[in-house]
């Protein structure tokens, strides 16, 4: 399979601007890029008429696996319940919990497939999907077999974290020490080298729980991330740098010196903006941590309770607003640098040599991608050298 795209608005490596640009695809490649490469016999040919071409989207976090809804708790978040008295109630994380318990793997991967076939239309090709809405050892396996079986469905590239401490089950008394000798070893022999996620903050794992629960997967050589600084600073942020996590995700609540002692180590910085804006309109300083060279990424966070949102185009719109980022900013951070942090160097820039997972928007000046308010931007999607869409 080959495709010649032409006429294109093509944002290279590095954002440099490619004029009139054209690019061609050879299997799941990009194997030539310039004014003046011509097709070959046999390539289907895509016209961008002047339209921007774009690296594809990379969604280094979501909660995109659940099942049922929170539409109630949002009535309640109307009438001013916080997010944490929501969760102290029972509600929460813990009414999805009560859904995805119900739901076979088959209707969870379904679930997943439907939420991730609407994110490849609005330009993600790349997308973390974690567990974490199972609170043992049953149920966060099936997960993370769930979303195992909807990558090989799936055009795009999926990459698993087991979230295996977002909160605890209020019915097991000892639930930190069940994960730490039932959930993760289990959770290890199927899935090793998975990355393990936690919850640092009232309501879910102290720093101590998340100490004990991280250092044991440490143990077993798995990657490291941590939610923390969500709402309070508790000293997860500290935790995290102390164990070489790969990132640490949410970051509203960091302080100056927090942010400087992150932007000084080599964590990556995952911002969540469309989460802020749901819950409490409280937002990271994305500025800041650039400023000093921190490695910024930008994600969705999609879940059905503090983000229900799966398009980076409004999350980009939410960080040039709130977060004090420049539109090319916030384009790599959910492009070059979303990739460096999963670990990917084939994808996240339009270069020879990479994969072909790229985004035709509608727009012919990329700064309307991070101006632009709503819709979808999107005309086509290029992934792994197929015309996925549009």
């Amino acid at each position: 399979m080959s495709l010649f795209i032409d006429n294109a608005r093509v944002i290279g490596a590095g954002g440099d601007v490619v004029p009139d640009g054209r690019v061609r695809v050879k299997d799941e490649t990009i194997v030539a890029l310039g004014n003046r490469i011509v097709p070959e016999v046999g390539d289907r040919i895509i016209d961008a008429d002047g339209r921007v071409l774009l690296p594809g989207f990379i969604d280094a976090h979501t909660h995109a696996l659940w099942a049922g809804d929170r539409l109630a708790e949002f009535e309640l978040k109307l009438a001013g319940k916080s997010y944490l008295e929501i969760l102290a109630a029972g509600g929460g994380i813990h009414a999805t919990v009560r859904a995805v318990r119900a739901a076979s793997e088959g209707e969870l991967c379904d679930l997943l497939l439907r939420r991730l076939n609407i994110m490849l239309r609005e330009g993600t090709t790349t997308v973390e999907v974690k567990s974490g809405y199972g609170l043992g050892t049953e149920h966060e396996l099936k997960m993370l077999r769930a979303i195992r079986a909807a990558a090989e469905r799936f055009p795009g590239t999926i990459v698993s974290t087991a979230l295996l401490g977002h909160a605890k089950d209020p019915d097991q008394p000892h639930f930190v020490e069940q994960v730490i000798a039932e959930t993760l070893p289990a959770v290890h022999a199927e899935f090793p080298g998975v990355a393990v996620d936690a919850f640092c903050e009232e309501g879910a794992l102290s720093v101590e729980e998340c100490r004990r629960l991280l250092e044991a997967a440490r143990a077993l050589g798995h990657p490291l991330r941590l939610h923390t600084d969500q709402f309070h600073a508790l000293g997860g942020l500290e935790l995290a740098l102390e164990l070489g996590a790969l990132s640490v995700d949410h970051l509203e609540a960091t302080s100056a010196e927090g942010l400087r002692r992150l932007a000084d180590s080599q964590t990556f910085a995952v911002m969540l903006p469309a989460s802020s804006f749901h819950v409490d309109d409280r937002y990271a300083n994305g500025r800041a941590l650039l400023d000093r060279g921190g490695k910024l990424v930008l994600a969705s966070n999609c879940n059905p309770g503090s983000a229900p949102t799966s398009s980076l185009p409004f999350v980009m719109a939410l960080a040039v607003r709130k977060l004090g980022l420049t539109s090319a900013e916030a384009l790599r951070a959910v492009t070059t640098t979303a990739a460096e942090m999963l670990g990917f160097h084939d994808r996240g820039s339009v270069a020879v040599g990479q994969r072909a997972d790229l985004v035709l928007l509608r727009h012919r000046d990329e700064r309307l991608l991070a101006y632009e308010l709503g819709g979808n931007p999107v005309d086509a999607v290029i992934c792994g050298g197929r015309l996925v869409w549009g």
